[in-house]
């Protein structure tokens, strides 16, 4: 059985997490690697209805208007009933999943409200609770947190479409650059509190090439699978 099952890719929106997942199982998959690759929110199921609805702005415009404990429920329901109805038995039987997103984009978009740090812990306490003991999905074996600074986040976010929409037109996260900062910040924050595997995707002042990145991301995670 794999000693790593569970793989995460995250970052702030626009630091290429679904390009660097996509690639990671491709090269995986060559391997011989026994994989599933999901990427969350999952816009098409029904299990993502009260996110997309959040997300659209139907809650609130500003992302602050909604409790940061309210709106993880919604992310929340949908990584269980991924779960439940595609990963369950397939992860249990040993094989490798691959998640763009996890539970730890709720710690950091919604942790990333909460600007007093205890009451943020207190907040990662309870979402740890409710994710991994109430609804029993797995824990990370690893995650790997791409560094990419903000300012390059924004100038991808402006050139793609909106996927609950498929338009120019924003999600509220998207829409909010002070949102997008204090994520940020609470990214940087979370990846030593838990200890992710930090990526930077800079260099020299200039961003690594797609190619670069994934090789880095391959060489730690089978250094990390061979331990």
């Amino acid at each position: 059985m794999n000693k790593v099952k569970l793989i995460v890719i995250e970052g702030l929106d626009g630091s290429g997490k679904e390009t660097q997942s996509r690639l990671l199982y491709e090269r995986l998959q060559t391997e011989g690697k026994k994989i599933k690759r999901i990427s969350y929110p999952r816009y098409e199921m029904e299990s993502s209805t009260l996110v997309k609805m959040y997300l659209r702005g139907d809650f609130g415009e500003n992302p602050d208007e909604v409790s940061p404990y309210i709106s993880s429920t919604f992310f929340a329901a949908d990584r269980y009933a991924s779960y439940k109805t595609e990963l369950e038995d397939f992860y249990q039987e040993g094989g490798l999943v691959l998640a763009d997103r996890y539970t730890t984009s709720n710690m950091v978009h919604q942790g990333g409200k909460i600007r007093d740090s205890e009451e943020r812990n207190r907040y990662l306490e309870w979402l740890w609770d409710l994710e991994y003991r109430i609804y029993g999905i797995p824990i990370p074996d690893l995650v790997f947190f791409l560094d990419v600074p903000l300012k390059y986040s924004l100038e991808r976010i402006k050139e793609r479409k909106n996927k609950i929409t498929d338009s120019d037109e924003k999600d509220i996260h998207e829409n909010s650059e002070t949102h997008l900062r204090n994520s940020y910040v609470t990214a940087k924050l979370l990846s030593e509190k838990y200890r992710w595997i930090k990526i930077d995707c800079l260099t020299n002042g200039c961003l690594k090439s797609i190619e670069n990145i994934n090789e880095e991301i391959l060489d730690i995670l089978h250094e990390k699978m061979i331990k």
